[in-house]
């Protein structure tokens, strides 16, 4: 089956341009306007700024967390994954059938527990449950870095779509880079002034674009590239071509033999590592009942299925005729060069925006995120602990500005043609505080130096095998799918380095135990992970910690 090869038009996209321009402006001035939005007298307090009063509903908590967590990752990074790939791809949409059922058993207990002493970030719990600031301080700083390639990622989206309507294809930064510091700019802004509330408020703009231009796309495409027999034939014909240098076809419709553990792994992984990272506990937190996070949990498995569509853009950018070559040697243009080839110009500007805009929401929520958990659990533990609500809320304020900007900088500093890696590279890292989270709201059986040791042993291995992964387009972090040590089978990294870490933990609590070191002190109760009552002025843990 030929395919008739297709490459992006050169030249400024006018009419697609001035929709994503207009577009961009609206939701702008709905991240300003969100700061009048529902606001409280005490406006200054943390839990007013970085968790929206926690007041937020069930309608308002299915959009922030659908917004949070289905991002440009969703729209880029996972059909560029199955363009180039195909069946192995799919990892991202098991991961997200599985997550839900796994987070419905934990999270309204998180909630409760968070509610009951007024934690603000995972590390606060960390740090309330074990009694242990070097343990909360652990998972904080692993936190911000993990979420740091999450957000370049969502500048790659943006980078992708600016390409694509020919924004800086002459290469120069004026044309190139500018137009992303100036998005990244009026992000900052907004997010600085409106806090929690703006992301929230501009995630139903998001959500509205993105369920109707993947309606349209999946009814649409299929009709102009003859039908999905097509599409499917086309992508096993690309997919199955022997590369001439490698000597290996690039990969299939189906899982090929020795993929079948890391698709599994990075399924499990993923689905694990999610709710660790601290912006999605964050939309959890800022809600205002226990029953509000078990409904939205059970509401949120539709956006599985939206994923499932989106992956498919992938192959039908196969089918279109793309190449890697026609790309600009990036797979991610994929998705953006397809909606330009396919849609009318105006509708192809709208599609357009549903990525750039849904890489603003989420970006929002994690600069807030890493801001509460540099706040809460080093600012206030170990620079000035009699910090004030209105100090910490400008010091998470000014972090948020800084976090956006680094997030720029890792993204303009690393190869961007592979940017799936960015979101499973904080993964490998976050996935080493589940013990510390999850098995803290059900047990302290596990010592907190125990803890320690074990995510400081899965952070090492992790970080050193991934930093080994190589490619002929990338020296370092080039994937994070490795051998498991003295087999021939390859895993999610992230996996092995949990498997590590808990080997660790349980051979460092028998000693800890059997020395009885100090096991540190517990501020929670049985009763308190079970809590339902709100509390109109959360507490705050003030339980000795070392």
């Amino acid at each position: 089956m030929s395919i008739t090869p297709a490459t992006t038009r050169p030249g400024i996209h006018g009419v697609e341009l001035a929709v994503v321009i207009v577009l961009f402006v609206l939701v702008a001035a709905l991240g300003f306007q969100a700061a009048r939005w529902r606001r409280a007298p005490d406006s200054k307090n943390l839990h007013e700024w970085g968790l929206g009063g926690r007041s937020f509903g069930g309608f308002i908590t299915w959009f922030l967390i659908g917004g949070d967590l289905y991002t440009a990752y969703t729209f880029v990074a996972v059909p560029a994954s199955l363009f180039a790939a195909g069946a192995l791809g799919f990892f991202a949409v098991g991961y997200t059938i599985l997550v839900w059922p796994l987070v419905f058993i934990f999270l309204p207990r998180l909630w409760s527990v968070s509610r009951k002493h007024g934690f603000v970030t995972p590390a606060d719990f960390v740090k309330g449950r074990h009694g242990s600031r070097s343990l909360s301080l652990a998972v904080a700083v692993t936190g911000i870095v993990a979420t740091m390639p999450y957000i370049a990622l969502q500048l790659v989206g943006i980078q992708s779509v600016l390409y694509v309507m020919g924004v800086g294809s002459n290469g120069s930064f004026w044309a190139k880079d500018l137009p992303l510091f100036i998005a990244f700019l009026i992000l900052a802004a907004f997010t600085y002034t409106s806090g929690l509330r703006a992301p929230a408020m501009i995630a139903f703009v998001k959500d509205l674009l993105i369920y109707v231009t993947i309606l349209v796309a999946v009814i649409y495409i299929p009709m102009r590239l003859g039908g999905w027999t097509h599409i499917f034939g086309a992508a096993n014909t690309r997919l199955s071509t022997v590369n001439p240098a490698t000597h290996q076809p690039a990969g299939s419709l189906l899982l090929s033999h020795g993929n079948t553990l890391p698709f599994a792994t990075l399924a499990i992984g993923s689905a694990m590592a999610l709710f660790m990272y601290p912006h999605a506990q964050i939309g959890v937190l800022s809600t205002k009942a226990r029953s509000t996070v078990r409904r939205n949990v059970s509401a949120l498995t539709v956006y599985s299925l939206m994923l499932g569509f989106v992956a498919l853009l992938g192959y039908m950018a196969i089918a279109a005729g793309f190449t890697t070559k026609s790309l600009g040697g990036n797979t991610q243009h994929a998705v953006p060069a397809l909606f330009d080839a396919m849609f009318p110009s105006w509708f192809a500007g709208i599609a357009l925006s549903a990525i750039v805009i849904g890489a603003l929401v989420p970006a929002a929520i994690m600069s807030i995120a890493a801001a509460n958990l540099f706040t809460r659990n080093i600012y206030v533990d170990f620079i000035k602990p009699n910090a004030s609500q209105q100090e910490q809320t400008s010091v998470s304020k000014w972090v948020s500005l800084l976090v956006k900007f680094g997030a720029l900088a890792f993204v303009l500093g690393l190869d961007a043609t592979s940017a799936i890696n960015f979101q499973l590279l904080g993964g490998v890292l976050i996935l080493q505080t589940f013990p510390a989270i999850v098995g803290g709201l059900y047990t302290r059986y596990f010592h907190r130096w125990a803890l320690l040791a074990g995510w400081a042993a899965g952070i090492v291995y992790g970080a050193v095998v991934a930093w080994q992964q190589s490619s002929a387009a990338q020296h370092h972090f080039a994937s994070q799918v490795a051998l498991i040590p003295w087999t021939h089978q390859k895993a999610y990294i992230a996996v092995t380095a949990l498997v590590v870490n808990l080997v660790v933990l349980v051979v460092a609590n028998f000693v800890l135990k059997a020395i009885k070191a100090p096991a540190g002190v517990d501020a929670t109760s049985a009763a308190d992970y079970d809590h339902e009552v709100e509390h109109t002025e959360p507490l705050e843990v003030t339980a000795p910690v070392v």
